[in-house]
Order: structure tokens, then sequence, then C-alpha cells
């Protein structure tokens, strides 16, 4: 007997059936069976499958008399015939990744469930990438006591991504319908309603492939005929639920309806016509008439709205509607409705149009929405001629403002003139070029804050074919889009026209194969062996090229105002800008960038200039690091806490490069010199960055920039990133929806993750957040805020220099000490400000912000004592008198000074 039968079900598809089987032969599970269930294909699959069965003894193929017309039968005969006490289905068009089943079936060994559930994930075939369907319902590892415990699992209603016990399934009777598309919903809601014991694991089990042309039930969603079958199918659904006494359940799985199977038809619903589109939502509106309005109210906003406009058959809205359901930034409503503190989508204020959450009507300038619609678009020679009409449904043009049509880099101004309905109207013409996503935008007068939003044109615009360029409608949406010219058919291409087009590309080939990072270092260490450093250059990089900022600048603007003979050049990454005035910049990694390492006399930077490069004889190196606190570092953290030799020597060598450090504290030397091996000179001087904070000057105005609201109080969220989820945006673990129900009346928070993160702020939420990810200044933020939110960021010992209130939401603290990061202080016993676990405790001590501020001044003032005694905010100038002096020749002499390893 088999460990596992995984049943293959297909139809007419002779071509991609040997690749799923490989798929299944080529497991880590060895001991398996594949039974092929043939739904009486008309094509080559009968002789394809037999030579899959010739080749391997654990193929089997079952072939049906009749086709059935379903997918639910040939599934059915697979289980029927299934050996192996756990089975598994798998569609001809599909693949099962290499550790599925043995990951699978250790899974429902272990905890004895009756099926286990596992992450599932588009593969697109012209791109190979995989993403994964609803990933935060496979987050954890877990066993669940019946789907009661979290009913979002009717998501997952395919019957390809679960590993099922056999004997059980066929003791409960469980098969799939046979009349009906869709029959893996049905199948899922009747297992889903006996089951008592399942496990979920988060770990990929199933490539869903999307190719380009597929012909699947689950694409062809153009068919009115796949609509009422989808409906069919949430119908028998609910019927096995109450059949099972689960008619509890019912809402949940509606819920599933209205927020996934719905969606698949909106998303494309303003490119079809209006009778296709009437037709769709009178075979929709019988069964949403049929939901509960607590299930509607429960749906995102736009959804909500798409119902409510079904039901009522209101189907030229609708179209409108479902067009903002998609995109980075959906579209705004043509009008909207304030009353009472609610806003409605449309013109009449009914409960079924309610979009307050979405909070449109709330948005600072900057973020406001504003919709442009395409009425007429034209070729006019080498232009595009063009009347757009924009609507203003929340009222943000009501003071003096300028417009422009922006087209990558390029603004084109514009005139808009009130329509009379209003609203304003445009006549545009313009010159496209390149790519781009051409915008409207307005700027404010007063303050010069620029709104921009993407210009809709009717879905069936036929490209417009300019020079070098092609003009057209792209996404769901239809936007409008530049786009270059579509390369003419290689037998049109004539020799002149192919061989510059070869020389560019020679050329790059070339270029690449020199410029690889070897030939790069090996270019530098011989550069630095016949050219001698300049005492009078300096290179300047703050966190590793992404900026000009910290101590790097603050040291800098110290140079610029002593006027010292010195020239500087930053280091910044490839699309960074931002050089302050008297200096030049240099890409990092560059043949100039490396040219400039060899050549400059000075080095200071906040982080680390490339590993591997050693330091030119007789340049020096200032580090003046980035921050301070209670996270390990060095040798103690956990990239280099390993035994890999390479990584450490690597640090090691790159650590021996320093000349120069730059302590803001006692306790900082007492925990970074020895983690890191340092032997060399220490300033304790203080911080350069910090100076900015001791005397309390920020560098521009950030309320303005931001667009903060004058009548709310700042909290400053600025979390660090966790090493083993680097760039997931997990460290945001403030639940920000919930902030913003509770304190969006009192304050604005401005978020600041860690450069290495990547996160979004929701759409819905830009009232009540402002992400401050790409400000340059983070003392700015600091100066300009009232309050801090952290957790065991290094910020913490910089804002202390504030005295202004702290608050630290540390909600994975045992992990993070324990296994994460390591940390060298008990941050609950020294925090000068109080910490909590969940986003409600921080909602409540923020009301009551004053009084825990007294209460743990004590702390504050021991906390200050600890990492800030020596800011005094002259730690730049007294850097540039130690390390600089006055002049190149006074640099050398430091140098001589600094070699003997004193410490200031």
């Amino acid at each position: 007997m088999p460990d596992c039968s995984v049943v293959v079900i297909t139809y007419n598809d002779a071509a991609r059936l040997p690749r799923a089987v490989r798929s299944v032969l080529g497991q880590s599970l060895r001991d398996l069976e594949v039974i092929i269930a043939d739904d009486a294909s008309t094509d080559d699959t009968p002789q394809v499958a037999a030579g899959l069965v010739a080749a391997d003894p654990r193929v089997r193929y079952l072939r049906r008399k009749a086709n059935s017309g379903h997918c639910g039968a040939p599934r059915n005969d697979g289980a029927e015939a299934a050996a192996a006490p756990y089975v598994m289905f798998l569609d001809s068009d599909d693949e099962l990744p290499r550790h599925a089943c043995k990951s699978l079936l250790t899974e429902i060994e272990r905890t004895g469930a009756e099926f286990v559930s596992g992450q599932i994930s588009r593969l697109y075939e012209a791109s190979g990438r995989l993403r994964p369907y609803y990933p935060s319902l496979f987050a954890r590892r877990r066993v669940l006591a019946g789907i009661a415990e979290d009913p979002e699992l009717f998501l997952d209603s395919f019957s390809t991504n679960k590993l099922y016990d056999v004997a059980w399934l066929r003791e409960r009777g469980l098969r799939f319908p046979e009349d009906v598309h869709y029959e893996d919903h049905v199948f899922a809601a009747e297992l889903y309603a006996l089951a008592r014991r399942f496990a979920v694991v988060p770990w990929t089990v199933y490539h869903w492939h999307r190719a380009r042309d597929g012909t699947s039930i689950s694409l062809s969603i153009d068919d009115l005929d796949n609509v009422r079958q989808r409906v069919l199918a949430a119908r028998l659904s609910d019927q096995r639920l109450r059949a099972h006494g689960a008619a509890d359940l019912v809402p949940h799985r509606q819920r599933r309806f209205v927020r996934q199977d719905l969606r698949v038809y909106l998303n494309p619903l303003p490119a079809r016509d209006l009778v296709w589109v009437k037709e769709f939502a009178a075979i929709v509106r019988p069964y949403l008439a049929e939901v509960p309005a607590e299930v509607l109210a429960a749906a995102a906003p736009l959804e909500q709205v798409c119902c409510r406009l079904i039901l009522d058959d209101r189907i030229e809205d609708l179209r409108v509607a479902a067009g903002s359901l998609t995109g980075e930034r959906p579209a705004p409503p043509r009008a909207a409705v304030r009353r009472g503190g609610r806003t409605y989508w449309g013109t009449t204020a009914s409960p079924g149009l309610d979009i307050t959450r979405l909070h449109l009507a709330e948005l600072p300038f900057a973020a406001a929405r504003l919709r442009h619609e395409a009425t007429e678009i034209a070729r006019d020679g080498d232009r595009v001629r063009m009347t757009v009409r924009t609507y203003d449904p929340f009222g943000v043009l009501a003071t003096d403002w300028t417009a422009f049509l922006r087209l990558g880099g390029r603004r084109v101004p514009i005139t808009p003139r009130p329509s009379g309905e209003g609203g304003y109207v445009s006549e545009i013409v313009f010159t496209p070029t390149g790519r781009c996503e051409p915008r409207i935008g307005f700027t404010r007068a007063s303050d010069r804050h620029t709104t921009t939003d993407r210009i809709i044109v009717d879905p069936h615009l036929r490209p417009i074919e300019l020079p070098g360029c092609q003009v057209r409608a792209e996404g769901y949406a239809a936007y409008l889009s530049v786009r270059p010219a579509p390369a003419p058919s290689r037998g049109r291409w004539r020799w002149r026209r192919l061989r510059p087009a070869l020389g560019r590309r020679v050329r790059r080939t070339l270029w690449k194969r020199v410029s690889t990072p070897r030939n790069k270092l090996r270019a530098y260490k011989l550069l630095i062996r016949v050219t001698r450093p300049r005492p009078d250059l300096a290179l300047f990089e703050s966190d590793v090229g992404k900026g000009c900022c910290g101590s790097p600048r603050a040291l800098y603007e110290e140079l610029r105002r002593r006027d010292l003979p010195i020239e500087v050049v930053w280091s910044l990454a490839k699309g960074r800008t931002g050089v302050p005035p008297g200096a030049r910049r240099v890409r990092r990694g560059s043949w100039r960038h490396l040219w400039t390492m060899a050549r400059a006399g000075i080095w200071v930077d906040s982080h680390g200039f490339p590993l591997d490069y050693p330091k030119p004889r007789g340049t020096r190196y200032l580090q003046t690091w980035h921050g301070q606190g209670i996270k390990s570092i060095g040798f103690d953290a956990p990239d280099l806490r390993s035994d890999f030799d390479r990584p450490r020597a690597q640090w090691r060598a790159a650590v021996a490069r320093w000349d120069a450090l730059v302590s803001p504290s006692a306790e900082f030397s007492r925990l970074f010199v020895p983690s890191n091996g340092y032997t060399g000179r220490v300033y304790r001087y203080g911080t350069p960055r910090c100076d900015a904070l001791v005397r309390g000057e920020p560098a521009g105005d950030v309320r303005e920039r931001l667009d903060l609201p004058p009548d709310r109080r700042v909290l400053l969220y600025a979390p660090t990133y966790r090493d083993r989820a680097m760039g997931s945006g997990r460290s945001v673990r403030a639940d920000l929806e919930l902030m913003a129900e509770e304190l969006a009346g009192e304050w604005v928070l401005v978020l600041r993750t860690h450069p290495v993160e990547r996160y979004t702020v929701p759409g819905h939420l830009g009232h009540f957040v402002r992400s401050a990810a790409s400000y340059p200044e983070v003392n700015d933020l600091m100066l300009a805020s009232d309050a801090l939110l952290t957790d065991y960021s290094s910020v913490m010992c910089d804002y202390a220099i504030t005295g202004r209130p702290m608050v630290f939401l540390i909600d994975d603290w045992d992990d993070y000490r324990l296994s994460e990061r390591g940390v060298y202080h008990d941050l609950p016993a020294i925090a000068p400000g109080p910490c909590v676990t969940t986003t409600e405790e921080l909602v409540d001590v923020l009301r009551r912000l004053e009084e825990e501020h007294a209460a743990h001044a004590a702390r504050y003032a021991a906390f200050r004592e600890l990492w800030c005694a020596d800011e005094r905010g002259d730690a730049a100038a007294r850097i540039v008198d130690d390390f600089f002096g006055t002049a190149p020749g006074a640099a050398r002499g430091t140098a001589r000074g600094a070699a003997r390893g004193a410490t200031a």
C-alpha cells in the first residue's frame, strides 16, 4: 500500500498532463501512486497516459466512457480507486512542489487531523512569478477544532491544496457534486461542516498555473453561464451547511461570495457592455437579495456599494463603481454626499452606499482624490488631443490653484474651466514619449502642496500609434498609459536599423562582463597600489548611500561653516538624489565611485563602505555609526554570531579599516567597541547628528511638508526591522486601523519605518497616517512630534534628548530577545515610558499620556543619563577640530596623533 494517492484529473490536456504527473513522480515522498482520471478525452490523452503508465509502475489510468462536463465525476473516480490511506487532487495543468506530499503527510500523521490544508500559489507562466493566494490565511501553522475557530478559511475553498484521510472521507460519505462547475466550493463547504479537527500549514503545497492563453473554468469569466454556475455553487454550499446543522456558518460563507466570487466578475466590469452588465446583475441579484444586511455591511465599502447598485438595478453606476475596485490608488466617485459626519457614494445618502470607512473626504490635500475622465481622445499629427472632465467629489479645489498634465518628469500647464455641472473641463494637447502614466495635477497656491491622479479612458480605446510610442488604455479601470511602440516584425527590419541596436547591445554586454564585482575589486586594488590619496579630498556616505543625512551630514555642514579647504564627494545609491550644496556625488558601486575611494584621503560614513575593499595607505576613516541602544550588534548579532568564518573575517577586516569611531555614550563604548573588536581611537563628544536635537533646531517645516493638521498632536511611530522578516513590513505591529478609529480626532501618526523595510500605508488610513519612510532627516520628525512610539529601535536613545514622552509596543519581546535579535538590556526594566503588548493598551496609554510620562520621570532621567550624558550640542564642532583640523596639512598631523590610539 502506498503512503499517498494523488488523483490527476484531465480532459483534452495531453500536452500538459506529463508535466503534472512528473511533478508527482518527482516528489521527495517516493512511496506514492498517481491515478490519472480522464473525463473521456478526445485528444491524445489516452496515448500519453499509456506511455506514463508504461514508464512508471506507480501510475494508473482510469477513463470514463462519456464526458461528464464537470470536474466532480473524475475526482470521485480517483478517490474511489485510491489505494493509499491519504489522497490529494491535482489538475493536469498544474503542479505540486517537490515536498508537498511528504510535508503534508508528516503533518497529518503528527496532528491526527482529518485533512491538512497548505498555501496555494498562482504561478504565472509568462514571468515564472509565484503569488500566494490569501497568504494571511496560511501565515500560522495550527490545528483547528472546526471552521468556527477561523471562518475566514471559507476563502480557501480549493480541493487541490489539501491532503485528506481517505477512511474519514469514505466514512462521512464526502463526494464531489457531479453536475456543477465550482464543485470544489460545494465540496469544501461540506468538508468544513463535517470536520472536527484539521490542520493548516504555511508553506506552498500547490502551484496553480496561470497561462497567458488559459481556458480553465476559473478563467472563463466572460461567459454568463460561468456566472450562473458560480451562483449555483454558492446556493448549494449554503444548503450543505444547513443540512449538516451549520446554519450559523452560512453568513461567513456568504462573506466569501461577496469578497471573492463576486469580485472575479466586478473587477473587469468597466470593460463590459451594458447588456452584459445588466444580464450579470440579473443573475446575481436573487442570491444577493438573500444575503443578510449585516454580511453586506461587513464587506469593503466599494464592494458594498456595488452590491447595493446590483440590488437597485443601477447598471451604469455599477460599471463606474466597479472601476474603483482595482489599482494601486482606485479612482474616487464622480460625486459624493456628506451627511451627519458620514460620506456616501453618488448623489444620495443611502446606507448601502456608505463609504465613510475610506476616509476619502478627510485626506490632506497632497493625498486628496479627484477623478479625471477623458471624454474625447484622438491623434493630432505627432500629438494627442483630448478633452478631460475633472470631478471634485469632496470639494478640495475650493482655493486658488494651478493645474498641469504630468508626463513622467515633464509638466504641461493646463487651464481647466468650470463645467457648469460641477467639476472642470480641460482641453489638452501633448506630445507623448517613452513610458509613463499621464496624470493631472493641481497645486494649491497657499502652500504649494500638489495632488495628482491618473486619467480614466474608454476601456475600448484603440491604441493611438505615434512615432516611438503608443497611447492606450491599461488595466481593468482603463487608465491612460504611454508605452514604447511595439518593435516591428523581424521581417520588416532592415540592416541599417538593426546595426545600431546590435551595437548598443554588444556594448552593454561587454560592459556588463567587464563591470563584475570581482573585476571592480581587482581594479580597485590595483588603483590603490599605483595612486596616492589626496588629503584634501573626502568621501562621505550615509546609510549605505540612501541619502545625505545623519552624522556625516552634520560633519559636512560644520566643514562648510568653517570653509575648510576639503573637497567633499557624496556616495549615493542608484536613483538617490539630494546632494547638499557645494558637494559632488558619485553613484555607489560605479567605476567613478571606486576611483574616488582610491583617491580620497578621508572616508566618513555611518554604516560601512563596501566590504572587502581595503583602505588606501594614508587614507583616514572616520566611522560615525548610526545609532545605539539595547539590540545586539557586531559579532553578537544573528548574522555574525554563527560559526561561519568568512562573514566574521570579512567584518573584522572592515572594522580594522576604521581610524576613529564616534561614541555617543559610555554605555555605547562598553557594548559596541568589544562586540565589534574595535581597538582604535574613540571620540566621546556626543553624536553629531544629535546636535540639532540638543539645540531643538529642525532643518525644515515638517508639519507643512507632511501636511499635518495644526490642531492634532503628532505621534512618531518608528519601529525597527525583524531580522527574520526583513523587508516584509511586519515590523509595523500596531493595528493602525484601530488607532485611526480611536485617536484620529486628536492625533496624527507619522510612520517612519526602518530603511530596509517595505511597507505601504493602506489608502483608507491616509487621513490619520503620514508615511515618512523617505523623509530625509529623522531629527526633523522627532522635533516635530509630541511623542514617540517604538519597539526596540535605537531611535529611543536619540529621542530621550527631547525629554518628550515615549511608549514601547513590545508584543514580541520574548521572541525578539531570545531567538530573533538578542538584547543587552531588559527593556521593560529600563524603559523611560510604558511598555504595552496590544494596540488596545497603547490607545489607553495615549489617552492618559501626561500621567504616564510623569509616572516614568525617574526612569526617564536614568535612561538619559545612561545614553545621552555626553550630548551637549557641540559634537560636530569638536570632532572636526580633532579629526579634520583646520587644513589638509593639519589633517595629516591629526592622522599621526590618531595612530597612537588615544581615547578622547
